[in-house]
């Protein structure tokens, strides 16, 4: 399998550095010859990278001045750029109204296209901001879809970091989140989310607000060509599996099913890179640089795939009853036992959610 050009990992590893915040306007970056050594690449791969931002508009290079990080546009080139952008957004959606699609299908496939640079982009977690709830937790594309649609109906803003479901329990831990998204399954008591809360929030009283169960399973591209029914097909086909990240809920249930299949990463042929969120491990399938991957039902169906179940596994939102009186909140968890909030999980695929809304409490 083809590995990624070199100066396009140059490039998005700067790119990363800009969506964070690390890099900011006006920010020089070292000079060609100091990024080649860095990346122990030729001076030619270290200039690649640059053009290669330069033509994406997030850098400039000038004589004398070096390469800088694209400035603060003025009020009249934004008004330009967005009208520029509205124009393509406008074509876009007309061609694609041509070839059939209805506006609630198109709206759907941007929340998940957007999905993935959600992942990518970790915004400022501002204790106390108005019309903020911080939300750090598991990567799930109703989470996008849910925070698109709150601004508009409820005046709020739901601030998403996709970080794991141990990373949200641990920023709830640490007080920089309001509320955690976490599908844990403990393996000891075949039970999902309590007994981690117990352990890392201790002697808090903690609501566990059911978002949805969702199918959890292999990921295959379409018709299953290698005719996968199982994870012990990872071992006996050689096919090549993307991983999640560590701290996942996802990677948390597939190493207790290896335990129990006496299977081991180091017999898999696995994706050099871990990835963060369900739609990524489906993109990597579609575009063949991965042949397998384990993921929801919904991420395989938004990119055309197949996919072999596994197992139902329930989302829920970790709410501290520190913060459950606050009225940001209570708008959310209403928000969940509404009508229109199901039928938004409808147009996915792979959800059940008769549990929607459902509060548990959990003495940790």
């Amino acid at each position: 399998m083809e590995d990624i050009p070199l100066y396009q990992k140059i490039a998005e590893s700067i790119k990363h550095q800009i969506l964070r915040g690390e890099l900011k306007p006006g920010d020089r970056l070292p000079p060609v010859r100091e990024l080649a050594k860095t990346w122990r690449c030729t001076a030619g791969t270290a200039q690649r990278a640059y053009a290669t931002l330069s033509r994406q508009g997030l850098l400039d290079s000038r004589p004398g001045r070096g390469t800088e990080v694209a400035g603060t546009p003025s009020q009249e080139d934004t008004i330009l750029r967005r009208a520029t952008l509205l124009n393509r957004v406008e074509g876009f959606l007309l061609e694609a109204m041509r070839s059939g699609y209805t506006l609630r299908e198109v709206e759907l496939a941007l929340g998940l296209a957007l999905d993935r640079w959600r992942a990518l982009v970790t915004e400022s977690m501002i204790p106390d901001e108005e019309g903020v709830i911080r939300f750090v937790g598991s990567h799930d594309p109703a989470i996008t879809l849910l925070a698109e649609q709150l601004p508009v109906a409820e005046n709020f803003k739901l601030q998403l970091r996709f970080s794991g479901s141990l990373g949200g329990l641990i920023a709830l831990a640490q007080g920089t989140a309001d509320i955690a998204g976490s599908h844990l399954w403990d393996a000891e008591t075949d039970t999902y989310n309590v007994p981690f809360v117990r352990r890392l929030l201790p002697g808090q009283r903690v609501a566990l607000v059911t978002l949805a169960h969702r199918n959890l399973g292999i990921i295959v591209p379409r018709g299953n060509p290698a005719g996968v029914t199982g994870l012990e097909d990872l071992r006996n086909k050689g096919l090549t599996f993307v991983n999640r990240q560590q701290g996942t809920g996802t990677r948390v249930w597939l190493e207790a099913q290896f335990t129990r299949l006496e299977l081991s990463l180091e017999v898999i042929n696995l994706y050099p890179q871990e990835a963060k969120t369900h739609t990524e491990v489906a993109k990597l399938i579609l575009e063949g640089k991965a042949d397998v991957g384990l993921g929801i039902q919904a991420a395989a169906q938004a990119f055309g795939l197949d996919f072999v179940p596994l197992t139902t596994e329930r989302y829920d939102f970790i709410i501290p009853e520190i913060v459950w009186e606050r009225p940001l909140i209570q708008k959310l968890v209403t928000k969940l036992n509404m009508e229109p909030i199901r039928e938004l999980l409808h147009g996915l695929s792979g959800y059940i959610t008769d549990e929607m809304g459902t509060v548990h409490w959990v003495e940790a």
